[in-house]
């Protein structure tokens, strides 16, 4: 969502993401918003007098520079500068932005860091005294976040629990399903032999099954980690810019952390021969199997769908349905500029595909043999932020896990998604010899140099250079 990002909806709510861990809504504890909700701020002026009704709001926006779509307290997420912006625009009162229960605020989806969205929908109380509200926001919202349109929708709509389901694409170059014995190039075209097995594969999909092995930190024996499959499959392939690529398109009731990322990888794994499709239904079993993670770039939210809905007041010559129909020629111009066009260009510069496939020979594709002991501490590995405790765990652990999957990133990766970026100066030295694992942190800060040393014994020598000096 993938990633996403990828999105988790519907059913019971994934926590987790990539890089930060989510909180179900940062900013206040549920004990401050539920004294909110009971003991509402009263507004002041104009605002006090306005009456209120709940609308769905179309968005399309691109992810890039984006730390994903839910609000991160101090870092820039879509909906923080999609509140911010209802502020401005005298939508909404400045308690909002904290607390958006209070206007009863609600997404159809997740979308994880860098995941773009062709049509999103949250929903939310404004005044109804606005002629033109998506105008109002758009004029102090960036180019690449827009609302496309507006509905008036009935007062218990909320755009979560009314989704009956979610499509989403995977763009991807074609040269990342060139079977092994070929030599992997940027000019590779898809013959229609490997367009035909890419599409078998995918089928493979559909239906429900346990998607354990497609997320993180989710037991088998959990009733989530089962979801269902509507639809899946490729479209023809095109070219842009120099590259050939195909949109892979699936549609499921609810989808977890990382889980389309991760079906995405393990059929390019198969396409190229470095494993049997025999893989994916064990990745259904109770084993933790190894499947790895294709980049989150070209993922992108395509649809909530809201069928049940249109179908009850669709047609009830109040309530308008909530199909959008109207909007295609806007959403397709908007796709074309921000989000199609980011990807092909990013992976050109970046080559995140070309870079992701050198590791894919990697993994074993097989059963993880994870003992209990160890399961634990991989489990706890996500809450040690710091190079020093990952290090230290994997030399304690005898073991290096190769994403377990997605380490947790260091507060440096984040600061391009900072608010306001946290200035630092961090350098890490590590070596290792056969019973010592050393780590020399130097730290500039305003006490000068610290220097850290950890062994496998888990002793820390602190030697504070400036702190001697000063005795």
């Amino acid at each position: 969502m993938e990633g996403t990002s990828d999105s988790s909806t519907g059913a019971p709510p994934v926590e987790g993401g990539t890089g930060v861990k989510r909180l179900a809504e940062p900013g206040l504890e549920e004990s401050q918003v539920k004294r909110i909700q009971l003991n509402p701020i009263p507004e002041e002026g104009d605002a006090a007098r306005r009456k209120r009704k709940k609308f769905a709001l179309l968005l399309s926006y691109s992810g890039k520079g984006y730390l994903g779509m839910q609000r991160n307290h101090g870092f820039r997420t879509i909906e923080g500068d999609l509140l911010h912006a209802m502020v401005e625009a005298n939508l909404m009162t400045e308690e909002g932005v904290q607390v958006p229960q209070l206007f009863q605020f609600q997404r159809a989806a997740r979308t994880d860091k860098g995941v773009s969205a062709a049509r999103q929908v949250v929903s939310v109380k404004l005044p109804d005294d606005v002629p033109d509200i998506a105008s109002e926001i758009n004029k102090r919202l960036c180019d690449q976040i827009r609302v496309m349109a507006v509905r008036r929708t009935t007062k218990g709509f909320n755009s979560k629990t009314w989704c009956d389901s979610r499509t989403y694409s995977y763009m991807c170059p074609t040269f990342a399903f060139a079977p092994l014995e070929e030599i992997t190039k940027e000019d590779y075209r898809i013959t229609s032999e490997v367009l035909e097995q890419l599409r078998t594969t995918l089928k493979l999909y559909k239906g429900t099954h346990n998607f354990h092995n497609f997320t993180a930190r989710k037991k088998y024996q959990e009733d989530s980690a089962k979801r269902y499959i509507i639809d899946i499959d490729c479209g023809d392939p095109f070219e842009r810019e120099g590259l050939e690529w195909v949109i892979i398109k699936i549609k499921g009731q609810s989808f977890m952390l990382h889980q389309i990322r991760k079906m995405v990888g393990l059929v390019i794994a198969v396409l190229r021969g470095l494993a049997s499709p025999d893989v994916i239904s064990k990745a259904w079993g109770k084993d933790r199997v190894d499947v790895p993670i294709a980049p989150s770039l070209g993922l992108v939210l395509e649809e909530p769908h809201y069928d049940k809905y249109n179908l009850r007041y669709g047609s009830d010559g109040i309530h308008e349905k909530l199909s959008f129909d109207d909007c295609i020629e806007k959403l397709q111009a908007f796709r074309e500029k921000f989000i199609d066009s980011t990807i092909i260009n990013m992976e050109i510069e970046e080559k995140s595909i070309l870079k992701w496939l050198a590791t894919l020979p990697l993994h074993t594709f097989d059963v993880r043999d994870i003992a209990d002991d160890e399961s634990d501490a991989m489990k706890n590995r996500s809450q040690t932020r710091s190079a020093i405790g990952r290090a230290s765990m994997r030399l304690t652990m005898q073991q290096d896990y190769s994403d377990e999957d997605e380490a947790e990133e260091d507060e440096g990766d984040l600061d391009q998604y900072r608010i306001k970026p946290v200035e630092k100066n961090d350098s890490v030295d590590i070596s290792v010899d056969d019973k010592t694992l050393s780590i020399n942190c130097s730290r500039v800060g305003v006490n000068g140099v610290e220097n850290k040393k950890v062994d496998n014994r888990k002793q820390i020598e602190v030697d504070n250079k400036n702190a001697e000096k000063d005795n």
